[in-house]
């Protein structure tokens, strides 16, 4: 695996390497979520490559940037024992230079959900991903669904702006207690870590109700707020039903085309999950 710390030296690679190209932007601490990204990216493509960048534009000035893990030789071991070919790892002045002006926002889809809790979030990510697709120019590109807004938001600014770039959404990865790998994990401590099933259960629990014929959401709702609450660490900061299109909330689910979605705190952690119906 080769790596590459600027833009000339990533383009270089990626002139010289066979296409299809697949690539899987990370910010690091990578796990068994973003190995199964790699693997579809390799199972798909010629040249499959990684980057790992912690973004500094898509966190709010209260939030996690300087304590975010990282572990660097984790990570390549990681995308070399997963078949990555390239590792793109920039240092923050390669991306925004002094000079930089310029951002990426998509209306609309950004404002609700994850967008409304933590406001400058999404042009922070559809920025540096923006930017990643002008560096490489991947033919495919690889997101988790374990974070559906950002999917549907980075979809919508690939076809708004036509870029030629395939995004391929891979389902989530969990623990064997349903728990969703995630690199803020990492925070809890043993007992939050235990608690945090709630968010599944929770899901499941929409899951199953739904299979009964139920289709009013608050009614649903109401039963995910009840599992959540077995928890008495854990603070819901928003659950919601909304559309896997245009995010617009629902009042009744439509199988076909709903997102139930949910965020969570555990102290300071923040956890999210969902599922696509």
């Amino acid at each position: 695996m080769k790596i590459a710390k600027t833009v000339r030296e990533m383009r270089s690679l990626v002139k010289n390497s066979k296409r299809p190209i697949g690539l899987v932007p990370t910010m690091g601490s990578l796990h068994k979520g973003h190995e199964e990204l790699i693997k579809r990216a390799r199972l798909m493509c010629k040249t499959v490559a990684v980057s790992i960048f912690v973004n500094p534009t898509q966190f709010a000035p209260n939030e996690d940037l300087n304590s975010y893990p990282r572990n660097f030789v984790n990570d390549r071991n990681l995308c070399i024992d997963n078949g990555a070919d390239i590792l793109f790892y920039p240092p923050i002045e390669e991306i925004y230079p002094d000079n930089f002006s310029t951002t990426v926002k998509v209306n609309k889809l950004t404002e609700v959900l994850e967008g409304k809790s933590r406001p400058s979030h999404f042009e922070g990510v559809t920025t540096i991903v923006a930017k990643l697709f002008m560096m490489i120019m991947p033919d495919f590109a690889f997101f988790g669904k374990k974070d559906a807004q950002q999917l549907i938001v980075i979809q919508k600014m690939t076809d708004d702006l036509n870029m030629p770039i395939s995004i391929i959404p891979v389902e989530t990865v969990r623990k064997p207690n349903g728990l969703a790998y995630s690199s803020r994990n990492s925070y809890l401590n043993e007992k939050q870590r235990r608690e945090a099933v709630v968010l599944y259960n929770a899901l499941m629990r929409a899951k199953t109700i739904v299979r009964t014929g139920e289709k009013r959401w608050n009614v649903i709702k109401k039963e995910m707020e009840n599992e959540i609450g077995k928890s008495k660490e854990a603070k819901i900061d928003y659950i919601s039903c909304s559309r896997t299109d245009n995010l617009a909330e629902l009042n009744e689910i439509n199988e076909n085309n709903s997102l139930i979605s949910l965020a969570v705190f555990f102290d300071k952690t923040r956890l999210i999950d969902n599922i696509w119906l």
